[in-house]
C-alpha cells in the first residue's frame, strides 16, 4: 500500500476548504439583489446633482428601503418623460423620481404606496409684478418640465379649453433648466410641483404666486406586473416609516 503524505493531505484538504468557503462568500454576494434605479436629477429637493453627486430625497429614501430589503443599488439619470419607457424595456428596475400616481401612467406602471402629497405651484421671478391670471394668459411664455402633471395641467385647463396657445407652453428637461430660463427673462413664469417650487425659491431669485390644488400623491414605480419588487418596496417603505426614519429624511430635505 501506497503511504498518503499526510502533510500533503492536510494542505490539500485546508486548500479546499478555503476554496469552498470562498465559493460561498462570492455566492452570498451574487445573490443579493441588484436593482438599477432611474431618476431624473433635476427636480430639488427629491433629486439633484451636487458637485457631481446625485442626492435628495428619493435617493436616500431608495437607499433606506434598500438597506432593509437587502438590496444593492445602481443609479441612472434620465429625462423624466424617458422613465416609464425605460422600465417598460427592463432597462431600470424602479423609477424614483417624485412620480404623481395618476391614472394613464397606472396603466402602463405598477406604483408603491403614497409616500408624499404636493399641488402643483406658479413661479416666476422675484421682481416681477405679474398677478397669476396676467403669468399664466395673454402672450406670456411658460415653462414646465416634459412629461409632468405641471406640464399636462398647463395643457388640460389652459391649451384646450383655449386659454392660451400651444406655443405659450416651452417644455424643458428639467426644471432647473426652466427655471434657469425664467431667471434670464426667456419665460414668464414656470408651472412645478409645490415643494420643489418652494426649494427654487430658497436657492433662485423666483417667487411663488399661486398654489393649484391638484392632490397629488408620489409613488415608486415599477415594471407592470412586477407585484414581487413591488411588494419588497411596500415593505420597506412601511419599515423605514415605523422606524422614524423617514421623518428624520423629512427633516433633512424639507425643514
Amino acid at each position: 500500500m501506497k503511504k498518503i503524505n499526510l502533510k500533503y493531505f492536510t494542505t490539500l484538504l485546508v486548500a479546499l476548504v478555503l476554496s469552498l468557503g470562498l465559493t460561498t462568500a462570492v455566492g452570498f454576494s451574487q445573490n443579493t439583489e441588484e436593482l438599477t434605479v432611474g431618476t431624473s436629477a433635476g427636480f430639488p429637493p427629491f433629486e439633484i446633482m451636487e458637485e457631481g453627486d446625485l442626492v435628495g430625497f428619493d435617493v436616500d429614501l431608495m437607499e433606506a428601503i434598500a438597506e432593509e430589503q437587502g438590496f444593492d443599488l445602481q443609479w441612472r439619470d434620465l429625462s423624466f418623460a424617458s422613465l416609464i419607457p425605460a422600465l417598460d424595456a427592463g432597462k431600470i428596475d424602479v423609477a424614483a423620481a417624485a412620480m404623481t400616481i395618476t391614472a394613464e401612467r397606472d396603466k402602463k406602471v405598477d406604483f408603491s404606496d403614497p409616500y408624499w402629497s404636493a399641488d402643483q405651484a406658479v413661479i416666476i421671478r422675484e421682481e416681477s409684478e405679474l398677478n397669476v391670471v396676467q403669468a399664466l394668459m395673454g402672450s406670456r411664455m411658460i415653462g414646465s418640465q416634459t412629461g409632468t402633471t405641471g406640464a399636462s395641467w398647463v395643457k388640460e385647463e389652459l391649451i384646450e379649453k383655449g386659454i392660451i396657445g400651444d406655443s405659450a407652453l416651452r417644455h424643458y428637461d428639467t426644471y432647473v433648466m426652466a427655471v434657469r430660463d425664467l431667471v434670464n427673462k426667456n419665460i414668464d413664469s414656470v408651472v412645478v410641483d409645490t415643494p420643489v417650487a418652494e426649494t427654487f425659491t430658497e436657492r433662485q431669485p423666483v417667487k411663488v404666486i399661486a398654489r393649484l390644488v391638484t392632490g397629488e400623491n408620489y409613488g415608486l414605480a415599477v415594471k407592470e406586473g412586477n407585484s414581487e419588487l413591488l411588494a419588497e418596496l411596500n415593505t420597506g417603505l412601511s419599515k423605514i416609516k415605523d422606524s422614524g426614519k423617514y421623518d428624520e429624511l423629512v427633516q433633512k430635505w424639507f425643514e
